[in-house]
């Protein structure tokens, strides 16, 4: 059966990807993946004609990868789309922040998304895509967000790499640049206008827009998507200034 695999379904982008995918691939299956069951059921909710598979997991964990890898071999769904969105940032300093909280973002944020990429493509065929949730602090440096900007950086060259690996067997894989959001992120960040001029002051991202614009352009075989002009121009002008001098103005 046709299926589509979302992480991070419980809100926001994740659950703006689910109401994009669900126009695009209507006869799908939708395996909708998060901690929170009672969140998962309200993002089915959003969609009560497309059928929807409703799985709690903990992608940090082997128990939760596990089991979606025992229910990919069980019932060898022809997966049409994945998309890695579970993930989460933390501001602060790498030495105010918990190590234990550095190492579980590390592990969802990369490790997880690793994990379930390799586990999916093999059920892959050609018009099949893989959507990676990253951001516009996987171009340059990010202070007082070091972790979150590196595991990003991670998401946007291994989505490139990977790419490449299976180009030829028409199959896409896209890293999503969007820039700041109002979603759950914020808070799960620590991050306010109180403590964040940088967040106080850069224009915000529509989730729906993002979401419906990043699987258009997946669908069209792009590598990277980025939204609005401000963040394109930021991921031109990472490429030609010198990151340290760049840090300056991008630490949160």
């Amino acid at each position: 059966m046709k299926t589509v695999i979302i992480t991070g379904a419980s809100s926001g982008l994740g659950r703006e990807f689910f109401r994009a995918a669900a126009k695009r691939f209507p006869d799908a299956e939708f395996w909708l993946i998060a901690r929170r069951e009672d969140k998962l059921r309200e993002t089915a909710a959003a969609a009560p004609d497309v059928k929807t598979r409703i799985i709690p997991a903990d992608l940090a964990s082997d128990e939760g990868l596990g089991g979606i890898s025992a229910l990919l071999e069980a019932e060898r769904p022809e997966v049409k789309l994945l998309v890695n969105n579970a993930g989460f940032g933390r501001l602060g300093n790498v030495g105010d922040i918990d190590p234990i909280v550095q190492r579980d973002m590390a592990t969802l944020n990369c490790g997880s998304l690793a994990a379930l990429s390799a586990m999916a493509v093999g059920y892959m065929g050609a018009g099949s895509c893989i959507v990676n949730v990253a951001s516009i602090a996987a171009f340059v440096p990010t202070p007082r967000m070091s972790d979150y900007c590196s595991t990003k950086a991670f998401v946007l060259s291994f989505s490139k790499s990977m790419r490449e690996e299976y180009r030829k067997k028409g199959i896409n894989v896209l890293a999503v640049c969007p820039g700041p959001m109002t979603t759950e992120f914020l808070g799960v960040a620590g991050i306010t206008a109180e403590n964040s001029k940088t967040f106080a002051t850069l224009p915000y991202c529509n989730a729906a827009s993002v979401a419906e614009k990043a699987l258009a352009a997946a669908m069209r075989g792009r590598a990277i998507y980025t939204n609005r002009f401000i963040y394109k121009f930021y991921r031109v002008l990472s490429r030609i200034i010198p990151h340290g001098l760049f840090m300056k103005f991008t630490k949160c």
